[in-house]
């Protein structure tokens, strides 16, 4: 059955673009900056840092929503009616459980003989100083008044004698329900001469930082930048990113990052939901799942923050990290025991993070590789092509022949116009993966069939072309610029919580170049995105909007 024309027209890869500025001089150009709620990983660190609460209250929210391939976009993060009432009894459980702590170090309102006299001093400083932190600035008067009136209610309310850690106890609930704590207000400098942009403030720029590379709220040292207003230069804002970069707490974020643009997060829910074939992969159990994840966030912790690895150093490195438990599931020697240490791999047959079995297994199906999955892997979250939409009619795939390869049966692609147009962006990228069955482990034959994993690199900026083996083929992303791109351009949307725009074409320009001036390297690339229009301004707020 023919395709209609229209259909095959929307066949075509959504063309590769690389938005450049005509001109950035003179001119600052933020583009957009929608408020942005915080998501239940910074929820959760947020609580720990402000209480030393290590609850997790956030893994019980309904979960948030992805955009563009991140659970923190600003245009997805609403608040439903049911996540209200989850912030409701989060604040109610957690100024429960921190008031007596937080009340003891009020002097003259612990014990039985506070009153509103020798309390009131207390609590004003209380509100003033946990309100910096929850709000991540100052209070202004008005909010300082508005909290202490919320006290006094709580201390006296129907209670005979005073009760200073009721009021507390109200005040903590009032702003951990607040959008002030919820989301990430910004309205940038004051603006009297009525200018389109203004830069943030030193404080905001703190939370930017804070969130972008700690996915938390800021600590003492970037609050003492943020009083001082030592946030407000490139200068000042890359020595606060450095020093940040220096800590466990980054390491982190960039693990969460991978896991989302990585989709690492899915092998274990993914996988276990659908299985593996026992009949076909005995070996695999459960058991490998998380495993399977962990060598791949480890590899790039260890690239990243041990080797400063650059964006090729991920796609052609000659090693990886196992345990014991891995390597005896890919029949290596390996170490002993439950920590993952660097293991040298074959590099005819490995390389980087393409030949990871969590990825591998987590783009096939429960009884076979998929060349379509794992090639609109490549064309989607490494070049920044999305894929088109499948046709209204989409034949059903076949199923396994153990008389044919999965190259030979999914020929039927390249032959048959109702696949051939949309198959051929996807599938020769995958059949060069064919050397790795279902379950990600190398074989040199299918059902004792000869494999062929040639394949082509078609519609590219500047790799097109064939290649044979997912070596060769992590040789080609690694060194391409539109792969390289594609990486900052991933960043560009998870640092700033939102899809880049023609008003951020200056931006991108900036970090694309510091990007390559430091040859690609991937802590280098996290320290630009604070340097750039697009995080250091906004456009103006009128007073309409901000009141």
């Amino acid at each position: 059955m023919a395709l209609p024309a229209a259909a095959l027209a929307a066949c075509e890869a959504e063309p590769a673009t690389d938005i450049r500025p005509p001109s950035c001089a003179g001119s600052t150009q933020p583009g957009p900056t929608p408020i942005r709620r915080l998501t239940r990983v910074e929820y959760n660190n947020t609580v720990y840092q402000l209480l030393g609460d290590s609850s997790y209250p956030a893994n019980a929210f309904p979960p948030d929503e992805e955009a563009a391939g991140f659970d923190n976009q600003a245009a997805a993060l609403v608040v439903s009616p049911l996540l209200a009432e989850h912030y409701m009894g989060a604040a109610e459980e957690l100024a429960a459980t921190h008031t007596p702590a937080l009340i003891a170090q009020l002097p003259n309102c612990a014990g039985g003989g506070a009153n509103s006299d020798s309390c009131s001093g207390d609590a004003d400083a209380f509100i003033r100083s946990f309100g910096k932190r929850a709000y991540r600035r100052p209070l202004t008067e008005a909010e300082v008044d508005g909290h202490l009136a919320l006290f006094e209610q709580g201390a006296t309310l129907g209670e005979t004698d005073y009760a200073p850690e009721v009021g507390v106890e109200m005040v903590i609930q009032a702003m951990l329900q607040s959008p002030h704590f919820l989301y990430r207000v910004e309205f940038g400098m004051p603006n009297p001469d009525g200018n389109e942009v203004v830069p943030l403030t030193s404080y905001e720029v703190a939370s930017r930082l804070s969130y972008l590379l700690w996915n938390t709220m800021p600590d003492a040292t970037l609050f003492a930048a943020a009083d001082a207003d030592e946030l407000r230069t490139k200068a000042q804002i890359e020595q606060q990113a450095r020093r940040m970069m220096d800590t466990p707490r980054a390491r982190e974020a960039v693990k969460n990052f991978h896991r989302q643009w990585l989709q690492l997060g899915k092998i274990e829910p993914l996988i276990s939901a659908n299985g593996k074939n026992p009949e076909i992969y005995p070996d695999f159990n459960n058991g490998l799942l998380p495993l399977w994840r962990k060598e791949t966030e480890a590899f790039i912790d260890y690239a990243v923050f041990e080797e400063d690895a650059s964006v090729e150093t991920l796609f052609t490195a000659d090693y990886t990290m196992m345990n014991q438990a891995l390597a005896e599931f890919y029949g290596v020697e390996g170490p002993s025991g439950s920590e993952f240490v660097r293991v040298n791999r074959d590099p005819s047959k490995f390389a980087g993070f393409l030949t990871h079995a969590g990825l591998l297994a987590l783009y096939s199906k429960p009884d076979r590789s998929s060349p379509i999955h794992r090639g609109k892997f490549v064309r989607e979250t490494l070049l920044c092509q999305a894929p088109p939409p499948p046709p209204d009619i989409v034949p059903e795939p076949p199923s396994v022949d153990e008389s044919q390869t999965t190259r030979e049966q999914f020929a039927q692609h390249s032959a048959d116009p109702l696949c051939e147009g949309c198959h051929r962006l996807m599938d020769p990228i995958g059949l060069g993966f064919e050397h790795f069955d279902g379950i990600g482990r190398y074989r040199e034959t299918e059902w004792g069939l000869e494999i062929d994993a040639s394949g082509e690199l078609v519609e590219t900026l500047d790799i097109n072309g064939p290649y044979d083996g997912v070596v060769e083929l992590a040789t080609l992303l690694g060194r391409s610029e539109q792969v390289k791109n594609c990486v900052a351009t991933q960043w560009f949307r998870f640092g700033y919580g939102r899809v880049e725009t023609e008003d951020d074409a200056c931006s991108i320009d900036e970090i694309n170049e510091a990007f390559a001036a430091a040859d690609y390297d991937i802590k280098e690339l996290i320290i630009s995105l604070t340097q750039t229009d697009a995080f250091r301004y906004r456009r103006a707020v009128s007073a309409e909007e901000a009141s």
